[in-house]
C-alpha cells in the first residue's frame, strides 16, 4: 500500500479526497485557537470566558457525531460529507462577525457540529481498503486530516498578518477564520462531484435499523445505556460551566432547563435503544456466535479514544496561550511552536495505524502506546518558564506522538467490528473524543496547565491497564480480503463470550 500511496487512481484517489476533505473541517475547527489571546483582547473577554469557548467548541461535536453516524450508514459517505463541508461556512462567518462573547458562544457551538466530519471517513475509508490494511488507511485519513489542526495554528496567523492592511494594521483574524469556511464549502461540492461510496460493484451496506445501535445481548445493551449517559454527562458539564458567575452565558434557571432537556434527550435516546432492541431484551431474539460482539470492547475504545483524542484536543486548544504565556511569547510566534503539536499527526496517527497492522496485535499495540500517552503528559506537567523552549517543545511532541499514533491504532480497530455499522460505533468513539475534550479543558478552565497535564496522563496510564487487562483482539483482524473474511465467519466482529 505504502509504495502506491502517491497514486491519485481508484481508491487511493478517495484515501486522498477524503482525508483533504477531514482536513479543511479541521482548520474551521481549530481557526479560533491561534487567535485566542487577540480576541479576547479586542472583545473585552476574561480569560475564563476565553476558556469556555474553547469547551464551546467541542461540545456539540458530542451529539453531532452520533447523528452523523446514524445519517452516513443510511446515506452513505459521499453526500453526509459533501453537506457538512458546505455547512462549516455558516459557523465560520458567524465567527468571523461575532461582537461579543455571546455571539461567539453561539458560533463556537456550531462549528462542533463540522467537528463531527471525522466519522464520515471513517466508513468510506473502510469501504474501499481491507482489514489487513485497514489501521494504516485509517491512519493516513486521520493524521494528514488531522494536519488541519497545524495548518490552522502555523497558517492562520500568517493569513491573518499578511492581510491586516484590510484591518487598520492589526491582525486580521476575521478574514482568516471567514476564508477557512468559504475554502470548505466550495471543497464540499468539488467532493460530492468526485467521489463515490463503494468501488464498483460493491454494495453499500446499511443498518437494518435505524436510530439507535442494535446490539447482540442484554449486558451489551445496559453498556450502550451508560455509555449514552457519559456523553450527556459532558454536555450538563458545559452548561454548568457557562452558568458560573465569571462566565454569565446562562442564568441558574436556564442552566436547570438545559439540564432538563439533556435529561429529556438521555430518555429519547434510551427509547430508541430499547425500541431497535426490543426484540433482544425480552428475549424473542438471539444472535448466533458468529454474529454477536461486546459492547463493553466498544466502550473500551472510547476510553481509549478519550485518552488520546480527548487529550490531543485539549492540548490543541490550549498550549498557543499556553506557550504565550509561560515564555512571554507573542501570539504569532506561541502559535507556530503550539503548531509543532498538530505537525506531527502527518506521521504519528499514521505509524500508529502501521504499527498496529504490523505488530501482530492490535491489543497490546494500543496498550504501549497509551503507556506511552501517560508518560509525555506527566513530563509536560513539570514545564515552567525556567525550561529551554526547545526542551519544553520535544516534551510536548513525545506526548503529541503517543496521543496520535493512539488515534490511529483506536481506528485500525473500530472498523472492524461491525461493517454495517461502523458509521454509529465511529461515531460512538469519536463522540468520547469530545467528551474527553470537554472533560479535560473543563478541568483546565478551574484549574492551570500542570493539573491538565498531570489529568491527562493519569487517565492514559489507567487506560494502559484497562487495555492490557480486558481488551480482545478482535477475529480477522489481518485478513487479506473479504473472501477471506466470508470463508471464515460471516462478519468481522468482536466475539461476545
Amino acid at each position: 500500500m505504502l509504495k502506491n500511496l502517491f497514486s491519485f487512481s481508484d481508491r487511493y484517489r478517495i484515501l486522498h479526497q477524503t482525508w483533504f476533505a477531514f482536513f479543511l473541517t479541521f482548520v474551521c475547527w481549530f481557526n479560533f485557537a491561534p487567535f485566542a489571546t487577540t480576541i479576547g483582547k479586542q472583545l473585552h473577554l476574561a480569560p475564563e470566558q476565553i476558556k469556555t469557548l474553547g469547551i464551546c467548541n467541542l461540545a456539540l461535536t458530542i451529539p453531532a457525531r452520533l447523528i452523523i453516524g446514524m445519517l452516513l450508514d443510511r446515506f452513505g459517505p459521499r453526500i453526509t460529507y459533501s453537506i457538512l463541508l458546505i455547512f462549516a461556512a455558516v459557523p465560520c462567518l458567524a465567527t468571523a462577525l461575532a461582537q461579543d462573547f455571546n455571539q461567539l458562544v453561539i458560533s463556537r457551538l456550531l462549528m462542533g457540529i463540522v467537528g463531527s466530519g471525522f466519522v464520515v471517513g471513517i466508513r468510506m475509508v473502510g469501504e474501499w481498503f481491507q482489514p489487513k490494511e485497514m489501521g494504516i488507511a485509517q491512519g493516513i485519513y486521520g493524521g494528514w486530516g488531522n494536519f488541519g489542526a497545524f495548518g490552522a495554528e502555523f497558517a492562520l496567523p500568517i493569513i491573518a498578518v499578511s492581510t491586516s492592511f484590510l484591518a487598520g494594521g492589526a491582525s486580521n483574524w476575521r478574514f482568516a477564520i471567514a476564508f477557512t469556511g468559504i475554502v470548505a464549502a466550495i471543497y464540499g461540492v468539488i467532493y460530492y462531484n468526485s467521489v463515490q461510496d463503494t468501488p464498483t460493484g460493491k454494495v453499500y451496506q446499511k443498518p437494518k435499523k435505524n436510530g439507535a445501535l442494535e446490539v447482540t445481548s442484554v449486558k451489551s445493551f445496559w453498556a450502550m445505556i451508560v455509555s449514552n449517559f457519559g456523553l450527556i454527562f459532558a454536555l450538563g458539564l458545559l452548561a454548568w460551566r457557562l452558568e458560573q458567575k465569571n462566565i454569565h452565558f446562562l442564568t441558574l434557571s436556564q442552566m436547570y432547563l438545559a439540564w432538563l432537556l439533556l435529561a429529556g434527550l438521555f430518555l429519547y435516546q434510551s427509547y430508541k435503544a430499547w425500541q431497535v432492541n426490543h426484540e433482544l431484551l425480552i428475549g424473542k431474539k438471539t444472535y448466533a456466535p458468529a454474529e454477536r460482539f461486546q459492547f463493553g470492547q466498544i466502550a473500551l475504545l472510547e476510553f481509549t479514544y478519550t485518552t488520546n483524542f480527548g487529550s490531543e484536543l485539549a492540548a490543541v486548544s490550549m498550549l498557543p496561550a499556553f506557550f504565550e504565556k509561560t515564555f512571554g511569547l507573542e501570539h504569532v510566534v506561541a502559535g507556530m511552536i503550539a503548531a509543532t503539536y498538530p505537525f506531527l499527526n502527518l506521521v504519528s496517527r499514521p505509524s500508529g495505524g502501521l504499527i498496529s497492522d504490523k505488530f501482530g496485535s492490535r491489543k497490546w499495540t494500543m496498550t504501549i502506546i497509551s503507556a506511552g500517552i501517560g508518560v509525555g503528559y506527566l513530563m509536560a506537567h513539570f514545564i515552567n518558564s525556567n525550561w529551554p523552549i526547545p526542551l519544553a517543545i520535544a516534551v510536548t511532541m513525545f506526548a503529541a506522538y503517543f496521543a496520535q499514533a493512539g488515534c490511529g491504532a483506536t481506528y485500525g480497530i473500530v472498523p472492524l467490528i461491525k461493517k454495517e455499522a461502523t458509521g454509529q460505533i465511529a461515531g460512538n468513539v469519536g463522540a468520547y473524543g469530545n467528551f474527553g475534550g470537554v472533560v479535560y479543558l473543563t478541568i483546565f478552565s478551574l484549574t492551570d496547565a500542570p493539573t491538565l497535564f498531570s489529568t491527562m496522563g493519569l487517565a492514559a496510564i489507567i487506560c494502559a491497564f484497562m487495555c492490557a487487562f480486558f481488551l480482545k483482539e478482535p477475529k480477522n483482524s489481518f485478513a487479506a480480503n473479504e473472501t477471506e473474511i466470508s470463508e471464515t465467519s460471516p462478519t468481522i466482529l468482536l466475539t461476545e463470550e
